[in-house]
């Protein structure tokens, strides 16, 4: 797949798992001319340009931002209202600032006063990733077959929304448009709540005394290794997710109480109708996953990850979403 350019310069703040990745999709889908990213850590900079990831590193966000047509903010939310800050002054006339944060209501919040009104504002959210962070993690095929979100405030120029269109299809993502606060309510049931009940499963076998503990480790069954393999995901970059979505997260969270303490009491009072019933549901909504081809996105760099058969329960899944930003 190639594209048109849709930038001359593309400046990426953030350069994990994400960035990385939408760097070299653009560059191999001729999207783009210079990549500039932007890292505060030496050693990051470093890879980053080691890989061939971008052209050029800086630990100044403003030096990255100049003269770029499009800015893509890519590091965890708790950082964006500083980066906006410092780059607000050096954004030059019809540029565009985007994002791929997983929580669009406060990313408007917290990057929309700093955009001048000659710059274009899109956020945006490809739903995609692995549990795997840092630039050496990233590879160009993340990105296929996936769906990026964009969120554009009442208004948005449509030639801006049509370029970070462009982008995100040019990497092999399909793209749609939606309303931040509908998308925070969808991700925090499709995402955001799976990633805490990951992180609590994880964390009540951690507090688990020794030898039992060392046993869950030892036979680790498919379910609970996939809930390591999310629990996985960076903490930071999950932390703000949580607290900056904690309304929808909170809501859900609450009828996903409601339907624990449910189930709760049909395994209590042997209700099998009641508890196959509830699974039978969740099994469709996994077959419409798969015949919508969501399964999972998977590094092509490690076949072994490549999906199992449907009827082995107890094998490794694809390595999914999400270390989505």
């Amino acid at each position: 797949m190639s594209g048109q350019r849709v930038a001359n310069r593309l400046a990426i703040l953030g350069i994990g798992l994400i960035g990385s990745s939408l760097a070299l999709a653009a560059r191999r889908h001729g999207l783009v001319g210079e990549i500039v990213g932007c890292a505060r850590s030496p050693e990051t900079r470093r890879t980053a340009l080691d890989l061939g990831i971008v052209d050029a590193a800086t630990g100044d966000p403003a030096e990255a931002a100049a003269d770029a047509d499009i800015v893509v903010f890519a590091t965890p939310l708790s950082a964006y209202p500083a980066l906006a800050e410092a780059v607000s002054p050096v954004l030059k006339a019809e540029s565009i600032v985007t994002d791929v944060g997983s929580v669009k209501q406060s990313v408007i919040r917290d990057i929309g006063p700093f955009v001048p009104d000659h710059v274009h504002f899109v956020p945006g959210h490809p739903v995609a990733g692995t549990e795997k962070s840092g630039p050496e993690a990233g590879f160009a095929e993340l990105f296929e077959d996936r769906w990026t979100i964009l969120t554009p405030p009442p208004g948005t120029d449509r030639d801006a929304i049509a370029r970070i269109t462009a982008l995100w299809q040019g990497v092999g993502a399909m793209v749609e448009e939606m309303d931040p606060r509908h998308h925070d309510r969808v991700l925090g049931i499709t995402s955001h709540l799976p990633h805490l009940i990951a992180y609590t499963i994880v964390s009540t076998a951690s507090d688990l005394e020794g030898d039992e503990r060392q046993e869950v480790i030892k036979f680790a069954a498919g379910g609970f290794r996939d809930f390591t393999r999310i629990a996985g995901s960076d903490p930071v970059m999950w932390r703000d997710i949580f607290l900056n979505n904690r309304d929808a997260v909170l809501e859900i969270l609450q009828r996903f109480n409601e339907d624990i303490t449910a189930l709760q009491r049909a395994i209590r009072w042997g209700e099998g109708e009641v508890l196959a019933e509830r699974f039978d549901r969740a099994r469709q909504i996994r077959r419409g996953v798969i015949e919508a081809h969501q399964a999972g996105s998977f590094d092509p760099r490690e076949p072994e990850k490549a999906a199992p058969a449907a009827s082995d329960p107890q094998a490794p899944s694809r390595s999914g979403n999400e270390g989505e930003r």
